[in-house]
């Protein structure tokens, strides 16, 4: 069943649902495994409820809802070109190499998997939407997107996390605000991702968005799937472009 050929409500199962539920990341979060159950009517009600503002969210996906989020997503575009690999070599989105390959030692974990995904995952896309939606006050962009296994070799670095998995959200600082400050809102945004979205400090849990913790990034908010089991970070998850984002289907019911 498309997207948005059919009401979604508790009991049903489907592409549909697990497109649902990835659309709606940022508010709450589960796993994309299209099942429509508690958990995804908690994510529904939280979106009604402070996008839609109703006063009493139903759980249930109308068409009045499947619009409320088509609009959402414009309301909050998402700008790839924050989002390109600045290597100069690849297309901007990694060469697709390294798949089921990994650093010495990390064979299997996906901290160590050297794979440079084809695209950004849009779930974390998604999700930032929302934070963009509940800080409408602050004037977000993203610091970091791609980088490509080029790129981290110029750099030095050996995190696999922005082959795709993750994305660097900073803030513009208004005038007279200064570093203590900006941790301090920093330190905000991570919490209120931890109460809004069921996003975690840190790496201990599976299947959750992660939070780098303040002390590896202290003025900035760093926001990944690294802890994603396999079946969650298929390439089809990924996405190149606003238009692969959004996947724009017609409403049917």
């Amino acid at each position: 069943m498309a997207y948005g050929d059919r009401v979604l409500q508790q009991g049903v199962r489907g592409d549909d649902v697990a497109e649902l539920q990835l659309r709606l990341a940022g508010f709450r979060g589960t796993l994309l495994d299209g099942d429509f159950g508690p958990g995804t009517a908690l994510q529904v009600k939280a979106f009604q409820r402070d996008v839609m503002r109703l006063s009493q969210p139903s759980g249930v996906v109308d068409r009045a809802t499947f619009q409320a989020i088509d609009a959402f997503a414009d309301r909050f575009p998402i700008d790839f070109r924050q989002l390109r690999c600045p290597c100069g070599v690849c297309d901007g989105f990694g060469q697709g190499r390294f798949k089921g390959l990994y650093m010495p030692g990390g064979k299997g974990l996906e901290q160590f998997h050297r794979y440079e995904y084809p695209g950004v995952h849009r779930l974390i896309l998604w999700a930032a939407r929302a934070l963009f939606a509940y800080r409408e006050d602050v004037q977000f962009l993203f610091s970091s997107g791609y980088r490509c296994a080029v790129e981290n070799e110029r750099k030095g670095r050996t995190t696999t996390n922005h082959h795709g998995k993750a994305v660097d959200i900073d803030t513009v600082l208004p005038p007279g605000m200064g570093k203590r400050e900006d941790m301090e809102r920093c330190n905000a945004i991570r919490g209120l991702l931890v109460e809004k979205a069921n996003a975690q400090i840190g790496w201990l849990a599976r299947n959750r968005k992660s939070l780098e913790p303040a002390d590896i990034a202290p003025t900035w908010v760093h926001y990944d799937v690294r802890e994603y089991e396999p079946a969650y970070l298929r390439d089809e998850f990924f996405c190149r472009d606003l238009a692969g984002l959004n996947r724009r289907l017609p409403i049917g019911v």
